[in-house]
């Protein structure tokens, strides 16, 4: 094999984007692993309370990872920060807490660890988004997926614990707010650096109309706003819920 070889993106070089739509991932490993990750789950979920709202959670899910992993969003991340970013998000804030109500939390474990949890998924976040780190991922498929699983397992982990029943409301809501605030303070980092960070991407942004910065900024955005919305929604959930206890629970 080439010595160059190791440096292409496990997604494949940059696309054009005359070609585009036809830069889908027919990875084996990838479709292999997320049909057994759809017939296992859904064999899983047959007796269990709530079965067939916690399968259409679970299909969704799976759907998602493969428009991250086998639609032509693979390849166009290997072009744009942006789409990279919002591969990311596909897994952090849709696919993970899809996953977490197929599969809610059941001891109570991962509700005790929140704060943990929590760090951890930040940190996580934080580090694959680093240029030597994100930078190491795009050279190696093996750094690649310790950055995705290690992405989509943090999410899972911290999204069980926040969406657990068990878990009072407020704190429910501080554990939202914490990732909101660092998420969207990683954001704001992206989005004001005065000149682009990730080198992988200074030549492949022109053919889709964007320079390197331009499509830095947009990364940033996304993960300054839209990626907010889930944690959001939710910790707005978990204020109706502290507000609606009493009427739920009236005095004798």
């Amino acid at each position: 094999m080439p010595s160059h070889a190791a440096a292409i993106p496990y997604c494949g070089v940059a696309p054009l984007p005359a070609v585009l739509w036809h830069s889908w991932n027919a990875d084996p490993w990838v479709l292999g692993g997320l049909l057994v990750l759809l017939t296992g789950g859904l064999l899983c979920l047959r007796h269990r309370p709530s079965a067939a709202r916690r399968r259409r959670m679970l299909a969704l899910a799976v759907l998602l990872l493969a428009v991250a992993f086998v639609s032509p969003l693979c390849a166009l991340s290997s072009a744009l920060f942006s789409a990279r970013v919002a591969h990311h998000l596909l897994l952090i804030s849709a696919a993970a807490p899809l996953l977490a109500l197929a599969f809610p939390a059941a001891g109570g474990a991962t509700s005790r660890l929140l704060g943990v949890a929590v760090l951890a998924h930040v940190v996580t976040v934080w580090l694959w988004h680093a240029p030597v780190p994100y930078a190491a991922a795009l050279a190696s498929d093996t750094v690649y997926w310790v950055m995705e699983l290690s992405l989509l397992g943090t999410a899972l982990v911290v999204w069980r614990g926040l969406l657990d029943a068990r878990l009072p409301p407020l704190r429910a809501v501080a554990g939202h707010v914490s990732v909101i605030g660092l998420m969207g303070l990683l954001g704001a980092l992206i989005t004001f650096a005065p000149q682009p960070l990730y080198a992988q991407h200074l030549l492949a942004t022109e053919p889709f109309g964007l320079s390197a910065l331009e499509d830095q900024q947009l990364a940033g955005l996304l993960m300054w706003a839209p990626a907010m919305l889930p944690n959001f929604v939710a910790a707005v959930l978990c204020l109706r819920r502290l507000f609606s206890a009493p009427e739920a629970h009236p005095a004798a």
